[in-house]
């Protein structure tokens, strides 16, 4: 098989890789995140999930790229990672107490070919109090995170359904990103 590299930094992205059982490097491009005029989330992760995969293929054109982004989507709107401690609390305040998607472009690239994929999961938030946030906030983890919360974490007790993959949610839908690699011929 032909060198497999992960094009992102994150540490629940390549955990979750792993799982897969493949061998891979890790190689974090740098790219723009901004969002595009009249872009809505879908389109949005995966644009920027095919973008790493290209910056990470420029530099290593015989590999296999796979690359992801995710982002919440509320009222038409992107949800990224919090800039601060009140972005945080405002996106929570916007997610509480109701449902939110939460949408993963994930990109699969070779010289020869690609494929990608949106993956979306409803997540159900319960309501939060001041009190709620200010200790959520207090742990740090929600720092790095889309929507200033990992599911696979403390924010857990703040969860009570989700419709759709688990996986998806902490950042690497794998179902789909192995039925990728197949697509590619990356995994037997």
């Amino acid at each position: 098989m032909a060198r497999l590299i992960l094009a992102s930094s994150s540490p629940r992205r390549r955990e979750l890789l792993q799982q897969l059982g493949l061998d891979f490097e890790i190689y974090s491009p740098d790219i723009d995140e901004s969002v595009l005029d009249g872009e809505d989330v879908a389109a949005y992760v995966e644009r920027l999930a095919c973008s790493k995969a290209q910056a990470v293929l420029e530099r290593f054109p015989d590999a296999i790229v796979i690359a992801a982004d995710t982002s919440l989507g509320v009222d038409d709107q992107i949800l990224g990672k919090p800039e601060s401690k009140q972005h945080a609390f405002e996106m929570w305040q916007r997610i509480s107490g109701r449902k939110h998607d939460v949408f993963s472009g994930v990109c699969v690239r070779t010289r020869k070919e690609k494929s990608s994929i949106v993956v979306r999961t409803q997540v159900e938030f319960q309501k939060l109090s001041l009190n709620d946030m200010e200790s959520y906030w207090a742990t740090g983890e929600p720092l790095g995170k889309a929507g200033g919360y990992a599911i696979q974490g403390i924010a857990s007790r703040y969860i009570p359904r989700i419709e759709g993959s688990y996986s998806n949610v902490v950042g690497l839908p794998l179902h789909e990103t192995a039925q990728l690699l197949q697509a590619v011929k990356a995994l037997n």
